[in-house]
């Protein structure tokens, strides 16, 4: 076969953005050159949550995750010397997206780009975010609204654009089966499009379906993870043609990029990642039927920290390899007509149809999101308790766990460190823009987005126009929560026991011995503190602790320190747990401890979670944290034994 009959390679991506949009321009740059095709920009918590980089919940997390883009001028950095007219980029962006996806048109437009030849995608899936990531703003039915403010848009002014990426990778992080992933992301695309329905001529909606792509996630079980891409693509179609009588196949095709699994790569014996993300990447490139549109992968040190630009060039590196020395792209459909792969792709077809109809009856997604939240989490612990007992093997964590020290972990302990001074220029910066813009233009913007919300116009126009007067990302968002409100999403975590109490025995009979001696129920209250929405830890920590017997305080994500504190002021627990995934536990960790002498509470020992060094650790104990896990800590019912401890009169009376 001659290189003119073989298929064109995916687009190569590399997640990427941190520190500052200048950094990640350079970032960017770089990869470009090296070979990488499209761009997939990851952006820091607070403008992912709308808030500028100079808000009290934004402290420590400025740049953590990725880069804060604030307004104009640093989406105008980000992409300067990048022409966006030629360029394939990627956003991963929800409850901002209208906003982030107006700087870029702005952006363009300033680079004389043909906006209607724009190419790219904004996540813009804000359903998941209840479910699994945590990055909303608004409660669902206005957030819904916005993104067919963004897809109705799209469609006549940016109709190259993908205005809303289905996100399943998100589910499968906190635990989804597979029959669940299928199931909760067509769930979410079928509410998107009844939303997009009435607004569109009958005749345009089958162009608007076509634009519609989904983000999925491929774990280990590779073989599993393919039979269910194959799923989704037969499903969508099926979905597309009977539900909403799509006739054009074009329209009704599953054009899905992905990422594949980082909950699966393990702190422990990290090299071991580099084997577990090639064969994650198989699953989504060697079936052609279901081959992905766009692949960016992890790289081998991302449940350490932060990775630097040669982690993610070895990945990079990993799909030209696939893509470009393999003769994978020369072949037909390698599985069509297999009898096991045809007998997996129905069984799970025949699930997700049974939970679709089931999430249906409920009224669709929208009004399905508690019990989806419950599904995810109790999967979730099924998930965990299987590594802890070693039915689920884990190279390196539960079964071979002898091994050599790993020579990719450097003195640096192999992973990018963010210079806390980062957060100050940015924070200067922003000051700077706000002094130097037309204020009046500003704040006229400001309220024509506000009538516009509040008059449930489409609120892109209006954003585009915000954004070249140079209204911040706070601003924005400010505008958005005043108009429809703030929302907290469910937890997932009853105060009822679950039915996953086998084992449990030797420490609830400790609890309750505790317990007596305390005179009441020993009480655990956990928090998250920080606009981190990943929150399957807290949420199986408390999961477990209750199931243990402890009486357990959980108020879900995105707590300042003083609510925290208040929290503890109230309910009186003995021990305080605090779960923070982005980063930033030092400077969040600090300012709780401090509130928590003030407030007269230093008697309640305090454990914290996260990905953090052994160098942080150090730290955090120095401001008197009792305990610190990192997800090498693997065995909850060790961190139980710990709970009880701590809180056990006898062990405090011995201090």
């Amino acid at each position: 076969m001659t290189d003119m009959q073989k298929d064109r390679p995916w687009l190569f991506r590399t997640y990427a953005g941190h520190s500052t949009a200048k950094a990640s321009n350079a970032l960017y740059r770089g990869n470009l050159a090296k070979g990488q095709t499209g761009l997939s920009v990851a952006f820091d918590l607070p403008t992912q949550t709308g808030y500028d980089s100079d808000h009290t919940l934004a402290r420590g997390e400025v740049g953590k995750v990725g880069v804060p883009v604030s307004h104009l001028g640093d989406m105008r950095t980000l992409f300067q010397d990048i022409p966006l007219g030629q360029m394939n980029t990627s956003m991963t962006i929800n409850a901002t997206a209208p906003w982030l996806l107006a700087l870029y048109i702005a952006v363009a437009e300033e680079q004389g780009a043909d906006v209607s030849a724009l190419q790219g995608t904004v996540q813009n899936d804000l359903i998941k975010e209840y479910l699994s990531r945590g990055t909303y703003i608004c409660p669902p039915k206005p957030s819904l609204k916005m993104i067919a403010d963004v897809a109705e848009y799209c469609y006549t002014t940016v109709p190259k654009w993908n205005p809303m990426n289905v996100c399943s990778y998100h589910l499968q992080e906190a635990g989804a089966t597979p029959e669940q992933e299928l199931a909760f992301a067509l769930a979410t695309a079928q509410a998107v499009l009844d939303e997009l329905r009435p607004r569109v001529p009958a005749d345009d909606f089958p162009i608007l379906v076509g634009r519609i792509s989904f983000f999925v996630n491929a774990g280990i079980r590779f073989v599993t993870e393919m039979c269910k891409m194959r799923a989704f693509v037969d499903l969508w179609d099926e979905i597309c043609q009977d539900r909403y009588g799509v006739e054009n196949p074009k329209f009704r095709r599953f054009r899905y990029g992905v990422q594949v699994n980082s909950l699966g790569l393990t702190e422990q014996q990290p090299e071991n990642n580099v084997y577990r993300i090639l064969i994650e990447m198989l699953a989504v490139t060697l079936s052609k039927k279901a081959r992905a549109r766009a692949v960016q992968l992890p790289a081998w040190n991302e449940a350490l920290g932060l990775p630097r630009p040669w982690d993610q060039q070895w990945s990079l590196r990993m799909q030209q390899i696939m893509a470009l020395e393999t003769d994978l792209l020369e072949y037909d459909d390698l599985f069509e007509g297999n009898p096991a792969v045809d007998r997996k792709v129905e069984a799970l077809k025949d699930g997700a149809r049974a939970e679709l109809a089931n999430l249906q009856a409920m009224g669709g997604a929208v009004d399905a999101i508690e019990y989806m939240k419950a599904q995810l989490v109790n999967a979730n612990a099924d998930r965990v308790n299987g590594i802890e007992k070693g039915e689920t093997v884990v190279v390196g964590v539960n079964k071979y766990t002898q091994g050599e020290p790993s020579p990719l972990v450097d003195a640096d302990g192999g992973i990018m460190v963010v210079d806390p001074a980062v957060e100050q220029d940015q924070i200067d910066r922003l000051n700077a823009w706000r002094a130097e813009r037309d204020e009046a233009a500003a704040q006229a913007a400001i309220a024509d987005l506000r009538a516009a919300a509040q008059a449930g116009e489409n609120v892109m126009p209006v954003s585009i126009k915000a954004a070249k007067a140079g209204v911040t990302t706070g601003e924005w968002a400010g505008v958005m929560r005043s108009v429809h409100g703030l929302y907290r999403g469910p937890t997932g975590v009853s105060a009822a026991q679950s039915n996953k109490t086998e084992g449990l025995d030797d420490i609830r009979d400790a609890v309750n011995v505790v317990s007596d001696q305390l005179g009441r129920r020993l009480r655990f209250l956990m928090g998250k503190p920080g606009l981190d929405g990943h929150s399957n830890g807290a949420e199986q920590i408390a999961f477990r602790a209750r199931d243990c017997g402890m009486q357990i305080d959980y108020a879900g994500i995105r707590l300042t320190p003083d609510e925290i504190i208040a929290a503890a002021q109230t309910d009186a627990p003995h021990v305080i747990g605090l779960s923070i995934l982005s980063g930033s536990h030092l400077p969040l960790v600090e300012e709780l401890m401090a509130k928590r002498q003030s407030a007269g509470l230093s008697h309640i020992p305090v454990i914290v979670g996260g990905i953090i060094p052994d160098e942080d650790a150090v730290r955090l104990k120095a401001m008197g944290v009792s305990k610190v896990y990192s997800p090498k800590d693997f065995e909850l019912n060790r961190i139980m034994m710990d709970i009880v401890t701590l809180a056990d009169p006898s062990t405090i009376a011995a201090e």
